[in-house]
């Protein structure tokens, strides 16, 4: 042990000499064990390196995404039934059972299509109700549409000169008389041929037509009126001369009148479809 006034043995470095020296007169030793010196074995202390060791840079954290706004409740789903269309709407109802005057009066005031807005007369039928031919035509045309009357004009006039070489007429009765009608009841525009939906329309009268006259013989003539009454696509050359059906009732296919004046050349067979609808009519 070394004494108070030793300076390295006293070790309280916290006491002053002022202080040491009143405790040592006290009889109070104050000492304390000296540090380990330094030796040769001992390792020097790290080097504190010149370049400044780069920032610890603060954890960078998502920012949470704005919270999402719950979509509205999804109301439920009612399911309406369909209006029927404008078409179904204004067609007569009942056709099927109509007699004469209902007909011809939901002929007129038929609106199930739009031939319905360029018409002047609706043309219904002419001729004997109870006549044992049946003519069909395709539609209207522009004097038909004035008159309300089917096959007048040129056209007509030869349909009249057909009938009268087979003994008959619109104005006749019976054995001696036809009834004539068309498929369409009213013009198309610019004589334009008729569309699939507007025969279509029609079709319901005209089958009316077919049941009250309940005929012996129907001649089609046109294209539109064999592809309504035949359900064919079927040209009429590949057609004529043979016997269809129409609900029963025979049919002859032919041309139409307005054909034949535009091609003269093929009334010879016109004729022989005439020929042909005499001798089915009469069961020969």
């Amino acid at each position: 042990m070394s004494g108070p006034d030793d300076e390295p043995t006293s070790f309280v470095p916290f006491l002053d000499a002022r202080r040491r020296a009143m405790l040592a007169e006290m009889g109070v030793r104050v000492w304390a064990p000296r540090p380990p010196a330094a030796g040769p074995e001992a390792a020097p202390p790290a080097p504190v390196s010149a370049v400044p060791a780069a920032p610890v840079a603060a954890p960078v954290v998502a920012a949470a995404p704005p919270a999402r706004p719950l979509p509205p409740a999804t109301p439920p789903v009612i399911v309406m039934p369909a209006e029927p269309a404008a078409t179904e709407r204004l067609r007569p109802a009942g056709v099927a059972q109509m007699d004469w005057p209902a007909l011809a009066g939901a002929v007129a005031g038929c609106q199930a299509c739009g031939l319905c807005k360029t018409r002047r007369n609706t043309v219904f039928g002419v001729g004997d109700t109870a006549a044992d031919w049946m003519i069909v035509g395709e539609a209207p045309g522009e004097n038909e549409d004035l008159r309300g009357e089917p096959f007048v004009g040129a056209a007509g006039q030869l349909l009249d000169n057909m009938l009268r070489a087979v003994g008959r007429s619109r104005a006749g009765e019976g054995a001696q008389g036809a009834y004539i009608a068309n498929v369409l009841k009213c013009r198309p525009p610019a004589n334009r041929n008729p569309q699939p939906q507007e025969v279509a329309q029609c079709e319901p009268f005209l089958a009316r037509q077919v049941a009250l006259v309940q005929p012996k013989i129907i001649v089609a003539m046109g294209r539109f009126a064999v592809q309504s009454l035949l359900r064919t696509e079927e040209p009429i050359g590949r057609l004529r001369g043979r016997v269809h059906r129409y609900e029963g009732v025979p049919v002859i296919v032919t041309y139409h009148p307005a054909y034949l004046l535009r091609t003269p050349a093929d009334k010879a067979k016109a004729w022989d479809d005439l020929c042909l609808a005499m001798d089915t009519a009469d069961g020969r």
